[in-house]
């Protein structure tokens, strides 16, 4: 019986990362734009577990187990009058009456998720009573903005308060650190969102912006990157990390296994993620080459090809340590190509472990959709649990220490009289 995981696209941010990502997914289990059987997924034998993101409606078709949710209409209207618009259930889409959106203040995105809790946690109550086994959620979202952080991180204290029992897991965008950002309130959005990612999640994989650009612009040859070149990238990791719940094989079926394998202690839950190869056709280059297993494990501990940078250096990466990894890969692979290849990691020590937990890597071998023709006969994605990501959160301290030294801007929050108290007792919670 297959697990079923509810996805919760929350702001201009998380809808258009869950949109690039319900693309990929039906790409790789043959489902048409409008979630009908294309003509090559007709012929094929089903082999594939659809069930856990999607469900099938009485003509058929496949509807997303999605819920998209957004303080303004642009990005959710964009997705009614695209190619997808026959794909998502109409009344899994909520957007405010107001329209205003949260302004770019997590407060305001916070309260209004108050005074419209019961309209969203009865759609989320209504998939919920459609699912035979429901396993968690997983939510998309950008800890920067206003209805991503506020909306989002009243809906993580919501989902722990009505299911505490399944598992929460988000995908988070934290904002570029190396760029001076529109909006200037970000360093406060990103904390007062980051204690409820502590607190109310169970996984937080964390996709940093300045790392995903970088990975833009050095690997796939893109001189100006743009968020649809991020948003794939995010989304790429996305469908990878969920191969093995829809392709399943004989371990790490569900959700819990794979978070249960890389969280030790509950609050330690913040992961990196890497994934290779990446292609690229810019400028004429075709990036295809040979892959290996072993070159796929060794890419994917390299700090370059990692998405959290958090102004990591080389010699800081190589002075962290790894509490857990755990490598998927997609392919082709035997058992001994595995166990080889982590012979030869041990043998050359690429990978420094902590000293009070087991050094070992887990690697979990997937299929490759068959309805989705790549140019590499293996890729990789590494899910781990490493000590370097305190750089990012004293990033996101440092810059939130120069906004209250001066006390700026916080006008905009203190008019919300239940939040007054967060900015003096936060420091001490991160």
């Amino acid at each position: 019986m297959p697990r079923e995981i509810i996805t919760l696209q929350v702001g201009q941010c998380g809808n258009q990362i869950g949109t690039e990502f319900w693309s990929k997914l039906c790409s790789e289990h043959g489902i048409s734009k409008s979630g009908s059987f294309n003509e090559v997924a007709e012929s094929s034998p089903g082999i594939d577990r659809k069930d856990v993101f999607f469900y099938q409606a009485d003509d058929n078709h496949y509807i997303p187990r999605a819920l998209l949710l957004d303080l303004e209409p642009r990005v959710i209207n964009g997705i009614k009058n695209s190619d997808h618009k026959r794909l998502f259930n109409n009344e899994n889409m909520y957007v405010s009456q107001q329209g205003g959106g949260a302004g770019n203040n997590w407060a305001s995105g916070y309260s209004q998720g108050a005074s419209v809790e019961n309209e969203i946690m009865d759609m989320i109550d209504r998939e919920a009573d459609g699912s035979d086994s429901l396993e968690g959620f997983v939510m998309c979202h950008s800890i920067a903005g206003g209805t991503g952080s506020g909306l989002g991180s009243y809906i993580l204290e919501a989902l722990g308060d009505r299911y505490g029992k399944k598992l929460v897991q988000t995908y988070s965008i934290f904002p570029n650190q190396n760029e001076i950002s529109d909006v200037v309130v970000q360093p406060y959005n990103s904390l007062l969102t980051l204690k409820r990612l502590i607190l109310n999640s169970d996984s937080v994989v964390v996709l940093d912006n300045t790392a995903l650009n970088r990975i833009a612009e050095e690997k796939m040859k893109i001189d100006n990157p743009t968020f649809s070149h991020t948003n794939s990238l995010v989304s790429s990791v996305m469908a990878a990390s969920t191969t093995t719940l829809r392709y399943p094989g004989y371990m790490n079926n569900d959700l819990v296994s794979l978070v249960a394998s890389l969280v030790p202690t509950p609050r330690c839950h913040f992961l990196m993620t890497g994934y290779t190869p990446l292609s690229s056709y810019a400028h004429g280059l075709n990036a295809t080459r040979k892959t290996t297993v072993l070159d796929v494990m060794r890419r994917l501990l390299q700090a370059k090809n990692i998405m959290v940078s958090s102004n990591i250096r080389e010699q800081e990466f190589e002075e962290s340590k790894y509490i857990s990894i755990l490598n998927v890969i997609q392919g082709n692979v035997d058992a001994f190509q595995v166990h080889k290849s982590l012979q030869r990691i041990r043998e050359k020590r690429l990978i420094n472990f902590i000293d009070w937990g087991p050094a070992n890597i887990q690697v979990v071998v997937s299929r490759k959709s068959p309805y989705v023709q790549t140019s590499h006969r293996v890729s990789g994605m590494m899910l781990a649990n490493n000590t370097c990501i305190r750089h990012l959160f004293k990033s996101c301290l440092s810059h939130y220490d120069k906004l209250m030294r001066r006390k700026a801007f916080l006008d905009q929050y203190e008019k919300y009289d239940m939040f007054r108290v967060c900015f003096i007792i936060f420091p001490y919670i991160i």
